[in-house]
């Protein structure tokens, strides 16, 4: 039992489930404004346990697909040398076992929630695979990504509501193109690695500064397409004081990093994206709560 906990938490960190903060929100912002916008009420609990262990699913089945297929790459660079599988801590069948489980709760969830889940599940599956291969051919891998991101609030969206609107595509839109401009940023990182192996990136393909004015362009599409879910709902001011906390954001997670000095990468990456998510959720749910005590 001992040995299995320990694994359970190699696995843990290889996968940085703590990063989950990331997407989830957006799947229970995307799961309560479908209930809303469908219904009036909020969604039922029950679902939204569902939502989460979908979310759970499937994103650790990505990211231990992700550690393996780029565990050659992950030896070679001093960055990501000392992770789970180049460092020998856990194995290849291992980490397999793990994506097989994880697949297994995200059809089950999925299956517990409506049709429309089920019958898109090899959609998401598609770009939950299909993202680890990109670096490979395409320098486009970070708008791949931004996509299977964008995949969480549009499938909490379809979990409640068992369709596709407007509304849930511009959310999924507006989360694929903040995601895409973290990983734009995230990537400057790894250039010279990446250069030196063939792997393609665009932060590799076209330099950090374009790398960087690009991921602020994606990053005002974010933030107009925030403002476009108020004119699409019936969400109020106080969803306006939490899209104005995550501009806010937003501008100074670009102001952490230039071309010349990239040392607080990780803060501008991990941490004020984790308190974006976290507060555009948070104040959505508020706004959400109030009119329902109306």
């Amino acid at each position: 039992m001992q040995q299995f906990i320990r694994k359970v938490k190699i696995f843990l960190e290889m996968i940085k489930f703590e990063h989950s903060i990331f997407a989830l929100p957006f799947a229970y912002m995307g799961a309560i404004l479908g209930a809303v916008v469908l219904t009036g009420e909020l969604p039922e609990w029950s679902k939204i346990g569902w939502v989460t262990l979908a979310m759970i699913g499937a994103r650790t089945a990505a990211m231990s697909l992700n550690r393996v297929i780029d565990k050659k790459y992950d030896k070679k660079n001093p960055r990501t040398a000392g992770r789970a599988i180049p460092a020998g801590l856990i194995s290849i069948t291992e980490v397999m076992l793990f994506v097989a489980l994880s697949f297994l709760l995200l059809f089950w969830s999925a299956a517990q929630l409506n049709m429309l889940s089920v019958y898109l599940l090899p959609v998401a599956v598609f770009f939950l695979v299909f993202y680890s291969y990109t670096k490979r051919f395409t320098w486009a891998c970070h708008f791949v990504l931004g996509i299977t991101l964008g995949l969480a609030p549009l499938g909490g969206w379809v979990a409640i509501t068992g369709e596709i609107t407007l509304a849930s595509l511009v959310l999924f839109i507006t989360v694929a193109m903040w995601s895409a401009g973290f990983d734009l940023i995230y990537a400057c990182q790894d250039v010279e690695f990446d250069r030196e192996e063939g792997l393609h990136s665009f932060p590799g393909r076209f330099g950090i500064p374009t790398a960087l004015i690009t991921a602020k362009i994606l990053h005002v599409l974010t933030a107009v397409g925030l403002i476009a879910l108020f004119f699409m709902t019936s969400l109020s001011w106080l969803y306006l004081v939490g899209i104005l906390i995550a501009y806010i954001i937003l501008f100074y997670e670009h102001r952490l990093v230039s071309p010349k000095d990239l040392s607080k990468l990780n803060t501008a990456f991990f941490t004020m994206n984790g308190v974006l998510s976290a507060v555009v959720f948070t104040f959505t749910l508020i706004d959400v709560l109030m009119e329902s005590f109306k």
